[in-house]
């Protein structure tokens, strides 16, 4: 019943245009600034890890306006899963570097997408170069899953879960020379088929997937994200090569250079990452998860 009451609120926000679903999110987002919450909270120690440098009123302005876009990625949806996809693709009104975007016969085309700005749109947009299959991680809901499912595939994409199965597509999209779409900053499970790198000088676990694809089928790497415009204008979408060592066979370097190239992306526009996520939750062996500290 949740779920049908979510979906049916959001389906309500399609009418509104894209600037109003935005002051909508905005105050959504002032909630959680007002009120003691999870994502308030996750979001001040990450702040807290990330940036030591800033001083308390500094951090206390980024978590502001980080909260303030988190609130705009739930309201976003709705205009993203809902409206004909013309109009979405519309919203697109700047792309940079896509000169970095090249599928090779046999060997493909990898993009990493980032919690940062509107990851949903940066999916759909990519779709309109070429093949995609993307990786996801299946909700537990199969409402909301086939809902995600349905909105992710307009423009063409093929979506695969996280499965032994899943991830043989993606060997073979990158065979054909199609485009692969990872989003790289999702905490892994376990430590299986991950190492730990530092995230803004801070152990973060990564998955060893990228690196794994990118040396067995020899594809070109790309970060690509879209930066939400002010005032609804719509996106603005950066792509951004990794650093050097992302394919190497030692799973420090890789990761290492994965987490490098995410943490350049997100210096574009700090404000729009989710840093109400818990990337730092598995540290290394003997070093507590700083979300455990008892609650001020």
């Amino acid at each position: 019943m949740g779920t049908k009451i979510i979906i049916a609120l959001l389906r309500l926000l399609t009418f509104l245009p894209l600037r109003r679903v935005h002051g909508l999110g905005r105050l959504l987002g002032r909630l959680f600034i007002l009120l003691p919450n999870r994502e308030r909270r996750n979001a001040d120690i990450n702040l807290q890890l990330c940036f030591p440098n800033l001083n308390e009123a500094e951090r206390l302005v980024l978590r502001n306006r980080s909260l303030e876009e988190t609130g705009k990625v739930f309201a976003e949806m709705s205009p993203l899963w809902f409206w004909p996809k013309e109009r979405v693709l519309g919203l697109v009104k700047e792309v940079s570097g896509m000169e970095y975007v090249k599928c090779e016969p046999g060997r493909g085309l990898i993009v990493l997408t980032p919690h940062l700005g509107c990851w949903e749109i940066s999916g759909l947009y990519l779709a309109t170069y070429g093949q995609v299959t993307t990786l996801y991680r299946p909700p537990r809901n199969q409402a909301l899953e086939l809902l995600i499912t349905q909105a992710r595939s307009r423009t063409g994409a093929e979506l695969v879960p996280t499965t032994p199965n899943g991830i043989k597509r993606l060997y073979q999209t990158l065979k054909a020379g199609n485009i692969v779409g990872i989003l790289p900053d999702q905490q892994p499970k376990s430590l299986k088929g991950a190492a730990f790198a530092p995230f803004f000088g801070v152990p973060a676990l990564t998955i060893l997937l990228v690196s794994r694809l990118a040396r067995k089928s020899g594809a070109n790497v790309v970060l690509g994200f879209a930066e939400r415009l002010p005032e609804g204008r719509g996106y603005h979408i950066h792509i951004v090569p990794v650093p050097e060592g992302i394919g190497s066979p030692d799973p420090e370097t890789a990761v290492a250079a994965l987490n490098q190239g995410v943490e350049a992306c997100v210096r574009i526009s700090p404000e729009q990452y989710l840093w109400s996520y818990k990337r730092f939750d598995m540290q290394p062996e003997g070093k507590p998860s700083p979300y455990n500290q008892p609650r001020s």
